[in-house]
């Protein structure tokens, strides 16, 4: 007889069972499956170019956000993380899947670039390689591959490493041909299943970091191929600003 509930993280284990073998893209058991993802190089996976996402660098440029320190959440093959390393921010970069950190290390290698580089699950490395606080946590596609009860790990990993006044910023599917799947939440619990990633709106977006201050909400830019920048408009793009202390 199986009596082992008895906490919220017991439930939110409970409720990933139900999504296996899909739970291994989010849980700690997850590398393999990412790093078969990762392992031909020369896929045409649009974020595999070896260029930051445009709504970065747009903050940068305009001064939304200044250099300290930075944490890039689900970094794959450290893009956007070698970007921030350029314009003189302390960065921590942690990726699920050790051949996506590999391929980061050797292109930070490649540049000159001093990152911090951390191997598996962010949930279970806060204060164990992570500790905030952090003065920009940036998400760029990890967020919208988490079922809906593991936004309670996300929303508390952020609550302990954000500084106050930090910003946070992701980009996330939003719906579209190329997008992410608009099911209800319920629905990926009555046939476990992710459809490849959870579509989001900027409604949706704001309820669940209300306790921020929004700058800005936008569809990223699509950006041509011979652009500096990573661009795809089926990606939300959003910068919020913490003005209140961690609960």
């Amino acid at each position: 007889m199986d009596r082992n509930i008895r906490t919220v993280e017991d439930v939110l284990n409970l409720l990933d069972d139900l999504f296996t073998p899909e739970a291994d893209r989010w849980t700690s058991d997850g590398a393999a499956w990412w790093d078969a993802f990762y392992a031909d190089r020369s896929k045409p996976v649009p974020f595999f170019v070896a260029k930051p996402d445009e709504n970065l660098a747009s903050y940068l440029d305009r001064r939304l956000i200044a250099p300290g320190r930075a944490l890039d959440l689900g970094c794959g093959p450290g893009r956007n993380a070698l970007h921030l390393d350029s314009l003189g921010f302390q960065v921590d970069a942690v990726d699920l899947s050790p051949a996506a950190v590999d391929w980061a290390e050797e292109r930070a290698r490649e540049a000159g670039a001093h990152i911090r580089f951390h191997r598996g699950n962010a949930f279970a490395l806060v204060g164990k390689g992570l500790s905030g606080p952090y003065d920009l946590i940036y998400d760029s596609g990890c967020f919208h591959h988490l079922p809906p009860h593991r936004r309670i790990s996300y929303l508390a990993l952020r609550d302990q490493l954000l500084a106050p006044g930090g910003h946070f910023a992701l980009t996330c599917f939003t719906d579209g041909e190329a997008g992410g799947s608009t099911l209800p939440d319920v629905a990926f619990y009555c046939d476990a299943r992710l459809h490849g990633g959870l579509a989001y709106t900027p409604q949706s977006l704001r309820r669940i970091f209300a306790d921020l201050t929004e700058v800005e909400l936008r569809l990223m830019r699509d950006e041509p191929p011979e652009s500096a920048y990573f661009g795809e408009p089926f990606l939300l793009a959003a910068l919020f600003r913490r003005t209140t202390r961690p609960r």
